[in-house]
């Protein structure tokens, strides 16, 4: 059974096989959604066309739908009309896969499940165990308690989930400098920030080297490529300012400072969520596009000086880590509709 997992978000497509080959692209779903169709027809050139299609999604939140059930609704259409012919299931939090008619019927059920599934096949790692996944994106983190190799969440959907602690609206690309904090200490004062998106989370990791420097990438606040130099440039204009009156110097304490306050916003919600584990876990999964951001807040925090830290990204190839949840959903598909198949089977 080939299978090839998509997680379809609202800043980004990644896909994954169940052989292990996985690509990533970038794609802002909510400006060109009628686009999404032929992003996914792109992404697909890079496999051999498969027996099965496993779905899973975040991309419904985008503010082009005008609900989650038409957003729901219009990803399962452009994978449908992506590869015609080939069965699709989507990923649910229940902890099972769905058809895509049922997904439309109950669209909470398969809106934001691409957590639950990455926990569901993460936790088998530690079966007998209490544990926790730290899985740290370009925009969002989730913190997923395990007990027995199974997620146990307080929160199923979005809102529940923030509430609890277990999603923090926060990562290590996206993020801009202005929800990390209001204002930065420089020369001496105070300085409020800019409440524009003149930089974002990468430009801060871009100048303290968390991050390599990518020039083919312009996915950036400005277009410009990502690289350390024009990091500089974009910290300097989120305190209005350009590099000839804003040192570098400047921008390497403002950055420090901003990444130290990202790590607190983390470290706030995995308190939240530590305080509800019956036992503190003993083993701490990380992983996600910025799985350094991840090691760096379980590291640093006390309680979880005790427990051994597995870095997803050690264990598979780094695209698979980055790709981590449409690795998950091919995974799971392969084997639960394998397993379906053989029980099927006459005697």
């Amino acid at each position: 059974m080939y299978v090839i997992g998509l997680d379809i978000g609202g800043a980004n497509i990644k896909s994954a096989d169940s052989d292990g080959a996985a690509r990533a692209m970038s794609f802002e779903l909510w400006k060109t959604p009628l686009l999404l169709q032929s992003a996914l027809k792109e992404i697909l050139t890079s496999y051999q066309r498969p027996n099965l299609i496993a779905v899973t999604m975040t991309g419904e939140l985008a503010d082009c739908f005008q609900t989650k059930a038409d957003g729901v609704d219009h990803i399962l259409t452009a994978v449908e009309q992506a590869v015609p012919g080939v069965p699709v299931l989507v990923w649910q939090t229940g902890a099972e896969f769905l058809t895509p008619e049922i997904a439309r019927e109950f669209p909470l059920l398969a809106a934001a499940a691409n957590w639950h599934a990455l926990a569901t096949w993460l936790g088998r790692m530690i079966p007998d165990q209490s544990g926790l996944l730290i899985d740290i994106g370009s925009t969002t983190t989730d913190l997923i308690p395990l007990k027995n190799g199974l997620p146990v969440s307080e929160g199923l959907t979005d809102v529940e989930r923030l509430l609890s602690g277990e999603l923090v609206y926060t990562g290590g690309r996206r993020t801009p400098l202005a929800m990390l904090e209001k204002s930065v200490p420089l020369r001496g004062q105070n300085c409020p920030l800019a409440a524009e998106c003149f930089a974002t989370s990468a430009d801060l990791y871009l100048l303290l080297e968390n991050m390599p420097e990518v020039p083919e990438d312009v996915d950036t606040a400005d277009g410009r490529p990502a690289t350390r130099a024009n990091a500089f440039a974009r910290i300097a204009r989120s305190v209005c300012c350009d590099t000839t009156e804003f040192s570098e110097t400047e921008a390497l304490e403002v950055a420090g400072w901003l990444a130290t306050r990202q790590q607190d916003q983390v470290t706030e919600a995995l308190n939240q969520v530590l305080s509800r584990m019956d036992d503190l876990p003993q083993t701490i999964l990380i992983s996600g596009s910025s799985v350094f951001l991840a090691e760096k807040i379980v590291r640093s925090h006390p309680q979880l000086a005790q427990a051994m830290i597995t870095n997803v990204a050690e264990i598979f190839d780094r695209s698979i880590s980055d790709s981590a949840c449409a690795f998950a959903v091919a995974r799971l598909a392969a084997e639960r509709v394998q397993f379906s198949t053989e029980v099927d089977q006459p005697d």
